[in-house]
């Protein structure tokens, strides 16, 4: 890649290799691109568009490809999390790291339906294996994609000392479009439990019209959005900066 040719060579021996290998020295650093990273004078933005990958936004911005590098340099974001996911690809990431089921319910079951118990839907007769919980949020995730009435049923399931406990679900929903977090206008909120001398004591509190419900799929589509807009060199300054930034490495 023509962004390691100025760091030199160094020779590595990786993993269990005897034999050391010539690479790139990638332990070197400078801190040109750092210094200028939050001053306005040496920076512009730009908005990533659908589809837009890295050296095709190089290409729009300077005329060349090579200057891609420059854009992860800059943004911490992008160098930590990645380039933006186009839709297609973020669709394909959420279905992926979200595959489950959640049976969500009002009643606190921090003493019932523990983490690898089945659970079984008196309505739909669907079954599946608890694989996580979610107290605070009144989820029970259930292993893989199952059927279970969407509107909500009665589940039950026979614990280690061979009881069976019952669950009323209001609703079962994919996984990514479970509940993540909720909000109000003062912002991220804590659902909370009924207290002693409420309508539904020791229970989850139901949610009000003014809360927002914020699912896992919506959670990382926010995400995945605000990786779009980014700090670049201005095209003016593009070609001194990386002149100072290559002769430092050489150094």
């Amino acid at each position: 890649m023509d962004f390691f040719k100025d760091f030199g060579d160094v020779t590595y021996s990786f993993g269990n290799n005897e034999l050391a290998s010539v690479t790139p020295d990638i332990s070197k650093y400078v801190d040109i691109v750092d210094q200028i990273k939050d001053d306005i004078a040496f920076l512009t933005y730009y908005n990533i568009k659908e589809g837009d990958r890295p050296d095709q936004v190089s290409l729009q911005i300077y005329g060349t490809t090579l200057y891609y590098w420059t854009f992860y340099l800059l943004n911490d974001k992008i160098r930590q999390q990645g380039w933006p996911l186009t839709n297609t690809e973020f669709q394909r990431y959420v279905k992926k790291i979200f595959p489950n089921t959640v049976l969500n319910t009002r009643e606190n079951v921090s003493t019932k339906f523990k983490v690898g118990q089945i659970v079984s839907g008196n309505t739909s007769g669907a079954s599946g294996k608890i694989i996580k919980r979610n107290l605070m949020l009144g989820q029970i995730v259930i292993e893989g994609e199952v059927n279970f009435t969407a509107g909500g049923e009665t589940v039950s399931s026979v614990n280690s000392q061979g009881v069976t406990e019952t669950v009323n679900v209001t609703s079962a929903v994919s996984e990514r479009l479970a509940a993540s977090y909720y909000t109000d206008t003062s912002g991220v909120v804590d659902v909370g439990v009924d207290s002693a001398n409420g309508a539904n004591p020791g229970n989850l509190l139901e949610r009000g019209a003014t809360v927002n419900e914020i699912t896992n799929e919506q959670s990382y589509y926010d995400v995945n959005e605000s990786l779009r807009q980014i700090k670049v060199i201005r095209p003016s300054l593009i070609t001194t900066l990386i002149g100072s930034y290559k002769k430092a490495l050489r150094v």
